[in-house]
């Protein structure tokens, strides 16, 4: 099966401790050997950081944009170093470059690729560029609620969900550079027009990524139609 993997930023380099990138690492590794794998991982606060700095410099959106890629790239390689020989050791800039790495049997981890773009919907645009079986988000949340469950205690788990229906949940909201906070309009695009099958789960828990790809219960599956 081939397999593209969202590691969000505010997973992976959260409390800027190697150990999560080893604990990806070994079960990246472990599942690379019965499954074709592809890794897109986010900037999180570190991204956030350097793109208000650039923000405050009054340079655009597009160069802070620009700047959050090479933070993602950067934590791109942290994971490459965790995954050693397990991965192809250089990190993809575009779409064309990860599938021709792909050839390796490798594998492959990448960041963001262009401006515009959060790594949400470099993961999906990816896994239909390489034509891949499933997609797994990994967030800081369990999946998608009715609402905010930092905010209400009996916020709900909304276990399935269509392309259309979260199109129509983050209709206007804001889109600049680094507030891509849940998933954004053009990585739900490309999982309905591509039909590709998507689940989002909590990536606190590395083991999630495998309990999603066993197709235990677990976080929210989106559906195309």
């Amino acid at each position: 099966m081939r397999i593209v993997a969202a590691i969000g930023g505010s997973i992976i380099i959260k409390d800027y401790n190697y150990k999560k990138f080893q604990e990806y690492a070994e079960i990246l590794g472990n599942l690379a050997k019965e499954h074709e794998i592809f890794v897109v991982v986010g900037g999180g606060k570190p991204a956030r950081d350097y793109i208000q700095i650039v923000r405050d410099l009054d340079c655009g959106e597009a160069k802070c944009d620009d700047i959050g890629i090479e933070v993602t790239r950067i934590n791109a390689k942290l994971l490459l170093l965790s995954l050693e020989d397990k991965a192809y050791q250089k990190v993809p800039h575009n779409f064309q470059e990860a599938l021709e790495y792909s050839a390796s049997g490798k594998i492959i981890v990448m960041g963001g690729t262009e401006p515009a773009h959060s790594t949400d919907a470099v993961s999906a645009i990816l896994a239909e560029y390489v034509k891949a079986d499933l997609l797994i988000n990994l967030t800081s949340v369990d999946g998608m609620y009715n609402k905010d469950p930092n905010k209400y205690p009996d916020a709900e788990l909304i276990e399935e969900i269509t392309a259309d229906e979260m199109l129509e949940a983050i209709k206007g909201k804001d889109v600049k550079a680094g507030t891509y906070e849940f998933f954004d309009m053009t990585a739900i695009q490309m999982i309905r027009r591509s039909a590709l099958e998507s689940i989002i789960v909590n990536g606190d828990n590395p083991e999630n990524l495998v309990k999603a790809m066993n197709g235990e219960k677990i976080g929210t599956k989106i559906v195309s139609k």
